[in-house]
């Protein structure tokens, strides 16, 4: 089995045994939005020493507490499991979600930087996404960013370094074209 030297975050205790079935894993539970300092300071620590991935539902109140960690931990790297891949019979979630969605994110993880911007608003505006639900989702999907609107997908992308040039080769390889 393979091992996982980070430490992952995640809401609960069935994302926990979901991963500790895929993985030799540790994992620090959040308990859904009742993230409180006490676990804040948990993973800052556990960041420290080990590092941490953030693998929460692709939901509002997983995003939110993505949103927490990333402002409370510096370098945190990013896990992202596809809503379509999460849905379950009566929830959506980690838990839920298939296991080679789960593999997939942990393979593909990605670590936001505050460095100079990649891409400008007016290149991004330039790349029709805004106006186009099924293309800003494709980019959200080849650069494993998750979920969210058009102004946070700007945001990951500079946060992750890529380009126009990136997004457009990207796009070109998978039959978009302008």
């Amino acid at each position: 089995m393979k091992r996982i030297n980070e430490i992952v975050v995640v809401e609960g205790k069935t994302d926990s045994q979901l991963l500790k079935e895929l993985y030799d894993v540790d994992t620090i539970e959040t308990h859904g939005l009742g993230l409180d300092d006490k676990t804040l300071e948990l993973i800052k620590e556990a960041s420290k020493t080990r590092g941490v991935i953030v693998l929460t539902d692709p939901d509002y109140p997983g995003l939110r507490i993505r949103n927490q960690v990333e402002k409370y931990v510096q370098n945190c790297k990013h896990a992202f499991v596809d809503r379509k891949d999460a849905i379950g019979k009566k929830k959506l979630g980690i838990a839920e979600a298939n296991k080679e969605a789960v593999k997939k994110a942990i393979e593909n993880v990605v670590t936001f930087s505050n460095q100079e911007e990649s891409i400008s608003w007016k290149e991004f505006l330039e790349l029709d996404i805004i106006g186009d639900k099924k293309k800003r989702l494709k980019v959200y999907d080849l650069f494993h960013l998750g979920y969210g609107n058009a102004k946070t997908l700007f945001k990951r992308l500079n946060m992750v370094g890529i380009s126009r040039e990136m997004i457009e080769k990207e796009l070109e390889n998978e039959g978009y074209s302008d």
